[in-house]
């Protein structure tokens, strides 16, 4: 990478960190599976997919939703490389991609669900 000669010297030395930081595109590929996080009804099935293969038709009714809804979500989650598919006859089947991307997704999801929603036994 080019030697970059900040403004200011704050004695910190950041010239020579820059020699680390990433490509551009590649903060745009995270920011890219992080829009995937804007909505709640996607990371529910996001999750779901982690646990289970399932079609459009069992995960409507398991999140409470259209099929519509359900395939617009699963269209974007697809998109963005988090879950594949397979088709069986006339079935299609989506699962959770076997990617680092989405283990550590999954992973950060259930975190934060457990952060944010201690159990039952924690309250006073």
């Amino acid at each position: 990478m080019e030697q970059k000669i900040l403004p200011h010297d704050h004695g910190q030395l950041m010239e020579q960190r820059f020699d680390h930081m990433p490509k551009e595109e590649s903060f745009q590929t995270v920011s890219d599976i992080f829009k995937q996080l804007c909505d709640g009804s996607r990371i529910r099935i996001f999750w779901l997919l982690c646990h289970c293969e399932e079609c459009v038709i069992n995960l409507a009714s398991m999140v409470g939703m259209s099929s519509p809804a359900v395939s617009h979500h699963l269209r974007q989650l697809k998109s963005s490389g988090l879950i594949v598919s397979r088709r069986e006859g006339k079935e299609v089947y989506y699962r959770a991609a076997d990617t680092e991307q989405a283990q550590l997704l999954h992973r950060m999801i259930e975190k934060m669900v457990e952060i944010a929603c201690p159990s039952q036994g924690d309250k006073v």
